[in-house]
């Protein structure tokens, strides 16, 4: 997919998928904005990435950071055509019993309220374009209730509801909002769930996790018009032919 000319911002872009995110866009052409806490590991990336890659360092937690990233998305690239909302935490793992409730709260600041902030700061920018596209990493956890990862799941429960309605409302103003629900991904996330060893999800072994370039490869293929019968709702690349439409092997 050609992308030449389209800049895309994408939080949580430090490591994992949304590291692969910026290298698999700006292979395809985009100008990205690579937006994370860790100065040093997107400053890394976006040297390698060249001048079409521009790090910001911003806490998705705090509004008025996520408006700045934008703005000065905006003064590099000329705008924002695609917003990745990938930024997200895990850490700490436990029970409602016993649950920290800063620790808590501050997952929902970044996996809810972060993927809402960056709603909010894109859609004036892409409404005086004339529409973009927004794409939200989810998770099977939206859906389905995993033991000692209440904080995780309702924040990513709340995500996909945000992206449905942003489709409700922002559909006619030529703005594409999709979630992506990649699955297991082997990332420093799976590391922190192993080490935990409760639920399922941390018996499972590396080799059971797809790479992270898989899910990035797919975030490309949704801003294509292939993925349009999927506006307002989530893809799950656990699906083969989903895999197939993305030309995953």
């Amino acid at each position: 997919m050609d992308m030449q000319g389209k800049t895309v911002l994408i939080t949580g872009a430090s490591r994992g998928i949304g590291a692969e995110a910026g290298r698999v866009f700006a292979a395809a052409g985009a100008n990205v904005a690579l937006v994370a806490r860790s100065r040093p590991e997107i400053e890394t990336l976006a040297d390698t990435l060249g001048d079409k890659a521009l790090a910001l360092t911003c806490d998705v937690s705090d509004f008025a950071q996520v408006e700045q990233a934008v703005a000065d998305c905006v003064d590099r690239f000329g705008g924002v055509d695609v917003l990745v909302g990938n930024a997200g935490v895990i850490d700490p793992i436990f029970h409602l019993s016993n649950a920290d409730v800063t620790a808590w709260s501050k997952a929902i600041d970044i996996n809810l309220k972060g993927v809402f902030y960056g709603m909010r700061a894109v859609l004036p920018v892409m409404r005086a374009r004339g529409g973009g596209t927004v794409l939200t990493v989810s998770s099977g956890a939206a859906s389905n209730a995993v033991e000692a990862w209440s904080h995780y799941c309702s924040s990513k429960a709340g995500a996909r509801m945000l992206t449905e309605c942003l489709h409700l409302e922002e559909a006619h103003n030529g703005i594409r909002a999709m979630g992506l629900s990649p699955g297991t991904v082997a990332t420093e996330m799976q590391r922190s769930i192993k080490a935990s060893g409760i639920n399922p999800v941390s018996q499972l072994d590396w080799a059971d996790h797809i790479p992270a370039d898989w899910p990035a490869r797919a975030l490309l293929w949704m801003c294509g018009d292939d993925a349009n019968e999927f506006l307002g709702t989530e893809i799950s690349l656990r699906r083969d032919d989903i895999r197939q439409r993305v030309g995953l092997t």
